[in-house]
């Protein structure tokens, strides 16, 4: 059993760019906490708080489409490794700021939107050179264990975050996030993968639009972009506005925060191991959608509790449900799509997968000021319900899968 969990750890590339991956996720959620938690004491508005989510995530949407055919047509290590200098130096100058006693908001929204396009050229890549790592009967394991070192970081890097934030302050939070770039740098330097895209003369509109045409070709990838899409605008806010729970719902602090994130890590966790444990099966989308139905119970559940420990399990199953199925989608949008084009249907996948979070974060955000963050994510969850019901019982090409 533990060792079909962890199958794709018998590649030794895979291994590294994990051990390097992880690291650099720590030192990421580690900068993630403290700017979230940093933001709302600074402008004491849940609306900035999405606005800063908003501005690191829609860039996203923006570039990713042009970071796809990149990933198709240079080698996407090189990409990479840019993409991680960037912010690895955006890290440092918020570090820098903070350090000299940071009084505007504008710098930390300018910062998030540079870190995010960094993010649109090398999220592409990285989704592209997983797979080329292991062999296509390994992808949903592997793809699921790289969800683990990614809610590791989330269980650590916030836990490491609080800690370095009471004690320290913000400014240590963002310098160790640049230096733990340091990791996944140095295994990008070292690895070989079994595929290196070849060079191409077409235009990259050219290229974009073979991206999109192959997805129009495939009914049941149009499909799983959508739910994607509806999935991130309903669900991942209730991260992005927990510091809005801890606060005014719970009347806590930093700690209370922190508690809530790391049950939200540990879940996603034990929800990604169990997707790994189970690898590639029959009826995964079937399987996916009932999933999604139970995490639309937990995200109106976790809004509506007002008993703390009762929200610690919530919010635990809840981070579960969340994480296996963006892991199960994830795994068989990879498993449709072919190396040479692995680039661009990951960037239209990531449009639609992270586009959904700054949309969701601006709206819940300027609800939140309306109808408070319980009533507002509430509806999330009965919407998310609603959504799992008419893939299950209208549009059933997903639940076929």
């Amino acid at each position: 059993m533990i060792s079909r969990v962890f199958k794709a750890f018998a590649y030794r590339d895979f291994r590294i760019m994990w051990f390097g991956a992880c690291t650099s996720s720590i030192g990421t959620l580690m900068q993630t906490f403290a700017q979230a938690w940093m933001v709302l004491q600074l402008t004491k508005s849940p609306f900035l708080l999405g606005l800063d989510s908003f501005l690191g995530s829609i860039p996203i949407v923006l570039f990713s489409l042009v970071g796809g055919v990149f990933a198709d047509r240079t080698e996407r290590q090189k990409l990479l490794l840019g993409s991680q200098f960037v912010q690895m130096a955006c890290a440092f100058l918020l570090a820098g700021l903070f350090a000299g006693g940071l009084t505007h908001i504008w710098p930390v929204l300018t910062l998030s939107f540079i870190v995010g396009t960094a993010q649109s050229f090398g999220g592409p890549a990285y989704s592209a050179l997983i797979p080329t790592l292991v062999k296509s009967e390994d992808l949903p394991n592997a793809i699921a264990l790289n969800s683990i070192q990614f809610n590791v970081a989330r269980v650590l890097g916030p836990s490491v975050g609080g800690v370095a934030l009471v004690s320290l302050g913000a400014a240590w939070c963002f310098g160790l996030n640049g230096i733990s770039f340091v990791a996944v740098i140095i295994s990008l330097l070292i690895i070989r993968p079994q595929f290196v895209p070849s060079k191409s003369r077409e235009s990259v509109l050219t290229s974009m639009k073979e991206g999109i045409q192959f997805i129009r070709n495939q009914a049941t990838m149009e499909a799983l972009i959508v739910l994607a899409f509806m999935m991130t605008l309903l669900a991942f806010p209730l991260l992005v506005f927990l510091p809005v729970f801890a606060k005014d719902v719970f009347h806590g602090g930093p700690d209370l925060f922190t508690i809530f994130l790391v049950c939200s890590g540990l879940g996603s966790i034990c929800g990604a191991l169990t997707v790994a444990a189970l690898g590639k099966h029959k009826r995964m989308g079937l399987l996916v959608l009932l999933m999604l139905f139970a995490l639309g119970v937990l995200i109106a559940g976790f809004s509506l509790s007002r008993n703390f420990v009762l929200s610690c399990v919530l919010i635990f199953f809840a981070g579960a449900m969340l994480l296996a199925v963006f892991t199960s989608i994830t795994s068989l949008v990879q498993l449709i799509a072919p190396d040479n084009m692995r680039g661009r249907v990951i960037s239209v996948y990531n449009v639609a997968f992270r586009g959904g979070l700054p949309v969701g974060s601006l709206v819940v955000g300027a609800l939140i000021k309306q109808f408070t963050a319980p009533v507002v994510l509430a509806w999330n969850g009965v919407l998310l319900t609603v959504l799992a019901l008419y893939f299950l019982l209208v549009h059933r090409k997903v639940a076929t899968l």
